[in-house]
């Protein structure tokens, strides 16, 4: 069970503990549902909970954490109306979060963990490391925050902010489980998307429990010499048996996997690695979202240029893999994760 200074994370329960709670504190059943129903809709505190008895509240005071995230940045693009959010947290940390507008519906894009360990050259969550993962609740209070103070209704989830999902899996599975319960926020699985960088250990894990999401792998290079040289979390493993794993997963699951590929100038867009990629994507049906480059300020990297993103989608396009090119959202509020943190969060947090 989480926990935050001795308290119970409340808004990390599931119904069914909800419930328990409720018997442990000599409350009768339905306690539980509606406490649920309140955390599930973005309840800020104990006396918005106004259908609860003061006594009950006082004991939900005295035994459970609950926090509402505080909003330290907010910036809107110009020019698509891309939102984006540095919230704090409990503990002085602060992830960003970014809610982006689609022709079926309104996406947000969340962080799992604050700051990241794998390193990868090109993204700016990397900088600084880790610091810590985030609980179940703090991934559900970006998305119910994020459409509270926008006013837009989510109804897309992506997780592909600052952090590795695999990396905090616990976590991640509840989070899961809570944003699509039926009485909760009740996304569907469907609309979700979960990012990796590739950590395959836990591919079996996540297909074991058959979950209805698209896993999307952030590849940005078919080859070993490149894909180390750009993301550390390959080193270990290969992309022969990343390979594997994906094509292990889609067996199991009958899930198409989408291949996340950040084109960078003069490193991953020469000819011959469409050709590669081609090769390797076309045995498991995947699909391939190709992503020009967002400039991050501490790397050396640069975009490829428009005609290589139009050559390498032609190489793809001609060898019969289902290819897209990212939609460029919020270029003007750096909308790439970990961005808005390092110029706006002090060194440590």
């Amino acid at each position: 069970m989480n926990t935050v200074n001795d308290k119970i994370d409340i808004k990390s329960l599931t119904l069914e503990e909800l419930g328990a709670l409720m018997k442990e504190l000599g409350e009768p059943a339905f306690r539980a549902r509606q406490i649920f129903t309140w955390l599930s809709a973005g309840c800020g505190g104990w006396d918005e909970m106004t259908n609860l008895p003061k006594a009950l509240r006082e004991k939900l005071r005295e035994r459970c954490h609950l926090y509402a995230p505080g909003v330290l940045r907010e910036q809107i693009s110009a020019e698509d109306g891309t939102v984006k959010y540095l919230w704090e947290l409990h503990d002085g940390n602060a992830v960003e979060t970014v809610v982006m507008r689609y022709h079926y519906g309104n996406t947000v894009c969340i962080s799992s963990q604050v700051g990241c360990r794998q390193g990868c050259a090109f993204c700016a969550s990397a900088i600084g490391g880790l610091v810590r993962s985030l609980t179940p609740s703090e991934m559900l209070d970006e998305v119910l925050f994020s459409e509270k103070t926008s006013g837009l209704k989510i109804s897309h989830i992506v997780l592909m902010g600052i952090g590795e999902p695999l990396d905090n899996f616990d976590n991640v599975m509840r989070f899961l489980e809570l944003v699509n319960h039926p009485e909760g926020r009740n996304i569907s699985m469907r609309h979700i998307s979960l990012s990796t960088c590739g950590i395959i250990e836990r591919f079996d894990d996540l297909a074991a429990r058959d979950l209805q999401l698209t896993l999307s792998v952030s590849l940005h290079a078919p080859d070993d010499e490149t894909r180390s040289r750009i993301m550390p979390a390959n080193r270990n493993r290969g992309v022969d048996a990343l390979f594997e794993a994906c094509a292990k997963y889609f067996r199991a699951t009958g899930r198409r996997i989408s291949f996340e590929y950040a084109m960078i100038d003069g490193v991953n867009d020469a000819p011959w690695q469409a050709e590669l990629l081609a090769e390797r994507v076309r045995p498991i049906a995947a699909h391939v979202n190709l992503i020009p480059l967002n400039r991050v300020e501490e790397r050396s990297f640069e975009p490829s240029s428009g005609a290589n993103i139009r050559r390498f989608m032609d190489i793809l396009t001609g060898s019969g893999v289902n290819v897209t090119v990212r939609r460029r959202l919020g270029s003007d509020v750096n909308a790439s994760c970990g961005q808005l943190r390092r110029s706006t969060v002090r060194p440590g947090k």
